[in-house]
């Protein structure tokens, strides 16, 4: 039996973000028709549970205007409206279900939407598919295609990062302490010179007295 995922949403005058809640949902597949029917299906959990919703939103949409991101975390979809209008609801007809509620995040009001930055989405920064058109979906047979995502495994390539193991390299960063230190210790060596001249000089000196007192006592004696 399949469940419903939790669905959020907000709108300006000319959009609906449309977010669907699902972690790390798998077969995924969309599909927007201009009439404004919003059909999903995914499977997600360890023991990989369907999910599924057919939205009858409240009026016609721009399908080649809009956008979808599968991300890890949830299905971002950015909805254009057919005629810009503010719709106030997003499903057609009754009360909406109860997995259905207002994102508030995102929520715009009317007199708000003439302020920079106000609505203003895009998919930039997102993680997953990074922002498809729904017109493209059809060429895919929907997000089955979206299995390959377990090629995100390949972010388990993120060991690769462990080829940054020349990062160990930075080890050789420690090479570098070497270089300072060969300097400085090159000067410290030239220290250990004149401390070692120093010694030289004194061992030479305390040889000279050595000497005289030798030849001081190998003088003749006068015998009277």
């Amino acid at each position: 039996m399949s469940r419903h995922p939790e669905v959020k949403w907000a709108e300006t005058t000319d959009k609906i973000f449309l977010t669907v809640v699902l972690a790390d949902s798998k077969e995924t597949k969309v599909n927007l028709l201009p009439e404004g029917v919003f059909d999903f299906s995914a499977k997600a959990g360890p023991e990989n549970h369907v999910y599924e919703l057919k939205l009858e939103l409240h009026d016609k949409v721009n399908v080649e205007e809009s956008k979808i991101n599968i991300g890890v975390r949830n299905i971002f979809c950015i909805i254009e409206k057919a005629e810009p209008e503010r719709w106030n609801k997003l499903i057609r007809g009754g009360k909406a279900p109860h997995y259905v509620k207002i994102d508030w995040d995102k929520w715009v009001d009317e007199d708000d939407e003439g302020n920079a930055g106000a609505g203003d989405m895009d998919m930039g920064g997102m993680g997953g598919m990074g922002g498809m058109d729904f017109s493209s979906l059809a060429g895919m047979g929907g997000m089955g295609g979206m299995g390959g995502m377990p090629g995100m495994g390949g972010m388990g390539g993120m060991p690769g990062l462990e080829g940054l193991g020349g990062m160990g390299g930075l080890g050789g960063m420690g090479g570098l302490e070497g270089l300072g230190g060969m300097g400085g210790m090159g000067g410290m060596g030239g220290m250990e010179e004149f401390e070692d001249s120093d010694d030289e000089e004194e061992t030479a000196k305390s040889g000279d007295k050595k000497e005289e007192a030798v030849k001081e006592e190998a003088k003749p004696v006068d015998v009277k």
